[in-house]
């Protein structure tokens, strides 16, 4: 069992790339003309999720904060929240933009908005590759509203959750290996706002923005396609048999854990549906979240591979993130406080969720501070 990836690792290593995509992509579609009706009913639920959840809360923001790019919001930013909030994770001001976006937006945009400041020569190519890690989270509205509300029916859950990707995030900001080397250049910044009419900056943000947004939802859809034949496939069912029979571990829980590592919001809704208990799901859905899933890991390559960043890079530092967030879920979740918290949230009480939001805030904003002053003492001693 332990020697199956290794003996496919070797013969992959001396597969000709084409030929492999071209022998995945021709037993794709043996597949779909086997089980055409599968396929279709997987298309259009990728689709109606992409149409009903995604682009209308993607297009508008993309074509927002595409307009307040355009019109410097890069140094702005910079300005108000640059030291404060890029300094303790090593990073140069000018990066706020990108953080902020992908700490209230979620994947892929900041990684999208990385790129765009290193397109435009704002940041070096380490400081980017480096971005992408720190600026890759889930959105809010995703972990608050479709994780916690509709799939854990909590919502405290969705931000207890919430809290331990961003506490990841910063953690991770750490671990990655800061350049030094880089002088911000935030005073010389000038992303030409005078040279546009504002007509021109919303039309090009419009186009640019549909484009964004058709391509996510192309990924939303073959994803959904990809995922259902994994988990309507013999093989894989075989598969998940023997390896819960050796690990002696729930079968269900494998089988959303594996393609939740394949598509994340799949793999949460199958781990949230479960009977296990809610620590345990806690811990895969934070881990899932962290590591976002070779879906989002595709949708950020169609943004970085035009800059020949490194995405074996990125995707390590993700699994990296996704096992220090659900080792931050499970130590926190044995808080008593915080686990009484959820009970009585619940059940008894509506709770001012605005309140809760605040206090999130206010640790995103203390957090990066506190990290930066444990690093310090460590490096003195």
């Amino acid at each position: 069992m332990f020697l199956i990836p290794l003996l496919v690792y070797k013969l992959l290593k001396n597969f000709e790339k084409n030929i492999f995509i071209t022998i995945i992509c021709s037993l794709t579609i043996i597949q779909i003309i086997l089980t055409p009706k599968l396929c279709i009913d997987s298309a259009l639920l990728g689709a109606n999720l992409f149409i009903t959840k995604v682009f209308p809360s993607l297009f508008p923001f993309l074509v927002i904060s595409g307009i307040m790019i355009d019109c410097d919001g890069v140094t702005i930013y910079s300005k108000i929240l640059g030291k404060f909030l890029c300094k303790p994770l090593r990073l140069p001001i000018e990066c706020t933009f990108a953080i902020v976006i992908s700490m209230f937006c979620g994947y892929p945009l900041g990684a999208k908005y990385s790129c765009d400041l290193y397109e435009k020569g704002i940041i070096n190519y380490k400081t980017c590759q480096r971005l992408i890690n720190i600026a890759s989270n889930a959105s809010p509205l995703f972990i608050i509203g479709s994780v916690g509300t509709a799939m854990l029916k909590n919502f405290y859950i969705g931000y207890f959750l919430l809290l331990c990707n961003y506490i990841s995030c910063f953690i991770m900001a750490f671990i990655i290996p800061a350049d030094n080397t880089y002088i911000s250049r935030n005073q010389n910044i000038n992303l030409s706002f005078s040279n546009k009419n504002i007509g021109d900056i919303i039309k090009s943000n419009i186009e640019n923005a549909i484009k964004t947004s058709f391509s996510v939802g192309g990924f939303v859809i073959i994803f959904s396609v990809i995922t259902n034949i994994i988990k309507s496939n013999i093989f894989f069912d075989i598969a998940i048999k023997n390896v819960t029979n050796i690990l002696q571990i729930n079968k269900n829980l494998i089988e959303g854990l594996l393609l939740g590592i394949i598509e994340m919001t799949n793999g949460c809704y199958l781990i949230s549906s479960l009977s296990t208990d809610i620590y345990i799901k806690i811990i895969i859905i934070s881990f899932l979240l962290g590591f976002s899933g070779f879906s989002i890991v595709s949708q950020v390559y169609s943004f970085t591979y035009k800059y020949n960043l490194s995405m074996k890079k990125y995707i390590l530092r993700k699994f990296m993130q996704g096992l220090i967030s659900s080792t931050i879920a499970a130590v926190l979740y044995k808080i008593p406080f915080l686990n009484l918290s959820m009970q009585v949230f619940s059940n008894k009480y509506s709770f001012n969720q605005h309140v809760i939001m605040l206090m999130l805030f206010i640790i995103f904003l203390i957090v990066p501070f506190i990290l930066s002053i444990i690093k310090k003492l460590f490096h003195a001693s």
